[in-house]
């Protein structure tokens, strides 16, 4: 049986071939660890590791000491938000500021500070259709004060693909004095991130979802005198500014370097390109289909993220008729498993049931326009199907 065409990206994208060659090269001849600074071996996985530093750096126009690489966007996020709040030295500052629709990698933090005496504050989202997804200025303007500690927003959302503005809510919470915190793990790579631009003073971000290897990501941490004061989750080494002890994965951070590279290189041809196949199979989907609206406002929205409801069907007999042909999710990948609907859709104000008739379609790199009429076809023909 030969393998369904994938349409899946923001859960996860398959490997560049050049970041399997780089990475392999180093599986086999460059085993030194990182930290071992009294021989070559030592000495040559330092040097690969910073040049590796020196592309995700320049990716989102850092410097490279900027970087602290973690075992993923997770553990970044996670670090960021529990690493500000426990090394807090102003108690009076106990709001912190996010987002309904933010992933569970940003709401669960905060809800174990919650129980740590924090006060969590989550802003909800507009539903007018223009702005549909999108946090209002004002709300945000007017949920900051002088008692929040730090402030977490998604740049680009990893179910619905809506880009918020973050350059005005960095720019709203330092007016105050807040820490502020972006989870770019579906923008890095796939979109123009400029953290010098957005003023941001930590950002997430992973490999795996831009063509690189899974377990390996970072966290930027901007330096000066903003350089936020962080707690590390993990202790025992003092790697990473001891900020994340542990031996580093040498041949992950490889392959992250190699896909920064790629990304910075072909970032605007294929925006371009994604953009256009993602309109076409809306396009298709919506002229042979009735009821087939989008979640989440098309514009400013990821390239590649096509959210849709599709009115009266269920997703589950839709899958089954499917997913044998073509690989695609009806919420975040780290959700899947669960019974209950999308938070994020429920932000959105979707009912009970259009959450249950909504899929993600995720186009990415790899994917051909023979693929998204092939895709589109069988779609249709499965909801027709359903819908007798």
């Amino acid at each position: 049986m030969s393998l369904p065409i994938y349409l899946d990206n923001n859960s996860t994208t398959p490997l560049d071939p050049q970041v399997i060659e780089a990475m392999t090269e180093v599986y086999k001849s460059h085993f030194g660890n990182a930290s071992s600074s009294t021989h070559p071996y030592g000495w040559y996985a330092a040097e690969i590791v910073q040049i590796a530093r020196e592309e995700v750096a320049s990716l989102m126009n850092a410097e490279p000491d900027e970087i602290v690489f973690t075992s993923g966007a997770t553990e970044a996020n996670n670090l960021a938000i529990l690493g500000v709040a426990r090394r807090a030295s102003q108690k009076k500052r106990r709001d912190l500021l996010t987002v309904e629709s933010e992933h569970d990698a940003v709401l669960d933090p905060v809800k174990e500070l919650e129980a740590e005496g924090f006060n969590p504050i989550l802003l909800p989202l507009l539903r007018d259709r223009k702005v549909y997804g999108l946090v209002e200025e004002e709300s945000f303007r007017n949920a900051v004060s002088d008692k929040t500690l730090l402030c977490s927003v998604m740049l680009a959302n990893n179910e619905i693909g809506v880009i918020q503005d973050i350059k005005q809510f960095a720019s709203i919470a330092q007016e105050h004095g807040a820490v502020f915190h972006t989870d770019a793990t579906q923008a890095v790579g796939k979109m123009p991130v400029d953290v010098k631009d957005l003023g941001v003073d930590l950002l997430s971000c992973t490999a795996h979802k831009m063509y690189g290897p899974k377990g390996v990501g970072a966290l930027y941490i901007r330096k000066g005198e903003r350089r936020p004061l962080m707690k590390p989750l993990v202790f025992g080494g003092g790697h990473e500014k001891a900020l994340r002890s542990g031996t580093l994965n040498v041949p992950g951070i490889v392959g992250f370097g190699v896909a920064c590279r790629i990304a910075r290189a072909h970032l605007e041809e294929d925006m371009k390109r994604i953009k256009t196949l993602t309109a076409r199979l809306l396009a298709k989907l919506q002229c042979s289909l009735r009821d087939v609206e989008v979640n989440g406002c098309l514009e400013p929205r990821l390239p590649g993220n096509l959210n849709i409801h599709i009115k009266g069907i269920d997703t589950v007999r839709l899958l089954g008729l499917t997913n044998t042909k073509v690989a695609y999710s009806t919420t975040a990948a780290c959700q899947s498993d669960s019974t209950s609907p999308s938070h994020v859709l429920a932000a959105l104000g979707l009912s009970n049931s259009e959450q249950l008739s909504s899929i993600r379609l995720g186009v990415g790199r790899f994917t051909t326009e023979e693929e998204i009429d092939q895709a589109s076809d069988i779609l249709t023909q499965a909801v027709v199907k359903l819908r007798k």
